[in-house]
């Protein structure tokens, strides 16, 4: 019941267990380079203010005036991004309002190179072509990496996920006396977890789907829980994984004072 996870959504820990991280979409890249963009080019525009000012005020020659224009355009269109993302690690102001960051192909940091790489082909694509070059490759990508992203090896991540809603079976008011009495210990974990997920999207399926599922996962349970009450399979499965969860809580805390007990032992020892 559980949905996977589409393989360019995936990436690997150092363990090779698969982590979903999720891409930002196409549009919302878009409209975090169209702010940036215009953040470096109302910095661009503030050079060639004062330049002009300066020329108009007799300060410089046009040789100078030459090689401030091109060292404007430097440092507008590439040292400034390259020194923003590297300082934020990864993100930029557009970034922020999108709620992204930059990340390598597995999800680690990126570095100066990453960064530096993107920034030098960030010139060619975005501001050279006005951004055409990078849409096209957003739009083909299934990560919408764009040309410097390819060829740093980084995509840009979600960071900011909604909350996922949170599932907090309760115990059946019929089921209180049995509770006291049933033994659901020998209930395979991987029972509990079909349990617990059936709990969960139980709601979103359809009235048949749901008694049936919930008449399987009751028949199968059967082994393993004693006694077994008369009561909706629903609502037993609702009761079956309150008490599980209760007793492992339980249990994890008496482990916990029992290491603890140990260990004071030993120091005094």
């Amino acid at each position: 019941m559980s949905m996977p996870v589409a393989a360019e959504e995936e990436i690997l820990s150092g363990e090779a267990v698969a982590i979903d991280a999720q891409p930002i979409g196409f549009l919302l890249r878009a409209l975090g380079a169209l702010l940036d963009m215009a953040i470096s080019l109302a910095v661009f525009l503030g050079f060639l203010f004062l330049q002009v000012w300066a020329g108009s005020s007799g300060l410089l020659t046009e040789a100078t005036a030459r090689i401030l224009v091109i060292t404007s355009i430097v440092v507008s269109f590439l040292v400034l991004p390259l020194t923003v993302e590297v300082a934020t690690r990864g993100r930029s102001v557009g970034k922020f309002a999108i709620g992204a960051r930059v990340v390598r192909a597995d999800g680690g940091a990126i570095t100066f190179r990453h960064s530096f790489i993107r920034a030098l082909l960030g010139v060619l694509e975005i501001y050279m072509t006005f951004g055409g070059l990078a849409a096209m490759f957003g739009a083909l990508t299934p990560r919408t990496q764009r040309l410097g992203d390819l060829a740093a090896g980084t995509y840009s991540q979600r960071v900011r996920v909604p909350a996922l809603p949170v599932h907090a079976p309760y115990l059946p008011p019929e089921l209180t006396e049995w509770a006291r009495i049933a033994d659901v210990a020998r209930l395979p974990d991987r029972l509990a977890r079909r349990i617990s997920q059936f709990l969960v999207s139980s709601p979103q399926l359809t009235p048949q789907a749901r008694a049936r599922v919930a008449a399987e996962l009751t028949a199968e349970c059967e082994p393993f829980v004693s006694p077994m009450p008369p009561v909706h399979p629903e609502a037993l499965l609702a009761g079956i994984t309150v008490l599980r969860r209760q007793r492992e809580t339980r249990a994890l805390v008496f482990a916990d004072d029992r290491a603890e007990r140990l260990s004071g032992r030993r120091v005094r020892v």
